[in-house]
């Protein structure tokens, strides 16, 4: 299964425009930003799928979880992660008939508050052997301690707050760059190929949005002319809306989640601000389209997170199963599943083995080559940009 090299299309996009209107806003140089939209990325040859070699025999009963967001406000992104699991697990249990993998999921809506229960059900759970999950690095800090003491495997594909892999867990691995990577990259987007001279930078409260702030601002340099904070599920943004509009920024970066990134960058448009609004992977997703409504026509995107719509074979089988696109996340979910799918194929069926085998794992997935450090976080990550366009988010191509 492989890709072609990365092509250009011909699609225009206005952003980060100025005004000086007398409601505010903001009141750049750059003019207009025109990026065009990719429309396919390349795939490793040599890509490990989940079918294998289809001739896979296991003990009946081997399960593999996903622990994470079902329900809550941000929940499509657990959603996205589990369907390209779910995927992974159906394609190669149709495969291999000697060795059929069951899959459970446990909801923890996403609170840190929430998860030590579905963690520690699903860690108790003997046939269990390995996890993807948790989403959200809040959670994943709350609960690392618990898979450790149990022993058991869990990548996340999702969870970038750096400190999560300085905690001396040999359980924990992480299927993507973390936010040392994503926000140095999301500023050289924003100084560069966005053109702003001056950017205004919001975070929630997240550990996550806490974050992505600290190494995005320290790499904005002069260019951040401003700072605030907004708190998970604020719904009146008026008084940081009020700052940005005096502060005439180029550019927003919203460091959060898309349950309130959608709304403050709605009340940003609707009080006259004309710049361009970026965020991160936790805003990624369709449903900040939909909360955000014709506001969001102004988005932009980081995300260490690969296109997957753009991998033909990748995006029909995941449409067939989900009757939608694939989303933020969808195939690391796929790519974390069938690393430990590959080591269920090769008799690594207790705790102990699978998690050895992960620790020494060096091969390429669909969306990157999976090899981790001693700390679990994968070498050479790659930060993708998207944005709005039609109503869509669309893939821009490699960021940093």
């Amino acid at each position: 299964m492989t890709g072609a090299a990365v092509a250009a299309a011909v699609a225009l996009f206005l952003a980060g425009c100025a005004n000086t209107a007398s409601t505010g806003g903001s009141s750049s140089s750059s003019g207009k930003v025109n990026i065009p939209a990719i429309t396919s990325v390349e795939t490793p040859a040599g890509a490990v799928l989940p079918a294998g070699d289809g001739k896979a025999t296991c003990p009946a009963g081997l399960t593999i979880g996903y622990v994470g967001a079902e329900t809550g406000p941000n929940a499509q992104l657990g959603i996205n992660i589990y369907n390209g699991v779910q995927l992974a697990i159906d394609q190669h249990n149709k495969a291999n008939t000697g060795c059929q993998v069951a899959f459970k999921k446990f909801d923890t809506e996403g609170d840190p508050n929430k998860a030590t229960g579905p963690v520690t059900q699903a860690v108790n759970e003997k046939d269990i052997i390995g996890v993807i999950g948790l989403p959200f690095s809040g959670e994943s800090k709350a609960t690392g301690n618990i898979f450790e003491q149990q022993g058991l495997v869990h990548i996340t594909p999702s969870a970038t707050n750096p400190d999560l892999t300085k905690n001396g867990w040999t359980t924990f691995f992480r299927g993507l760059g973390n936010d040392a990577v994503q926000g140095p990259a999301a500023a050289k987007f924003l100084t560069g190929k966005l053109q702003a001279k001056k950017v205004y930078l919001v975070q929630d409260d997240s550990d996550y949005g806490i974050g992505l702030a600290t190494t995005t601002s320290q790499a904005l340099g002069d260019a951040l002319v401003g700072t605030d904070k907004v708190t998970t599920g604020q719904k009146d943004f008026s008084a940081v809306v009020s700052k940005i509009i005096n502060a005439k920024p180029d550019a927003v970066y919203y460091s959060g989640y898309y349950a309130e990134g959608a709304p403050f960058d709605q009340q940003l448009v609707n009080k006259g601000y004309t710049g361009t609004f970026v965020g991160p992977d936790g805003v990624k997703d369709d449903q900040f389209i939909k909360l955000a409504g014709d506001a969001s026509n102004n988005a932009f995107f980081t995300c260490p997170c690969i296109p997957g719509e753009l991998i033909p074979s990748f995006e029909s089988a995941y449409k067939t199963l989900a009757s939608a696109e694939p989303g933020t996340y969808s195939i690391e979910g796929y790519d974390a599943a069938t690393v430990l799918l590959s080591g269920i194929d090769q008799g690594k069926t207790t705790r102990a083995d699978l998690k050895s085998f992960v620790t020494s794992y060096d091969k390429d997935g669909l969306s990157k080559h999976y090899k981790w450090d001693s700390t679990g976080e994968l070498q050479a990550p790659t930060v993708y940009g998207y944005k709005v366009e039609n109503g869509k988010i669309v893939p821009i191509g490699t960021i940093g």
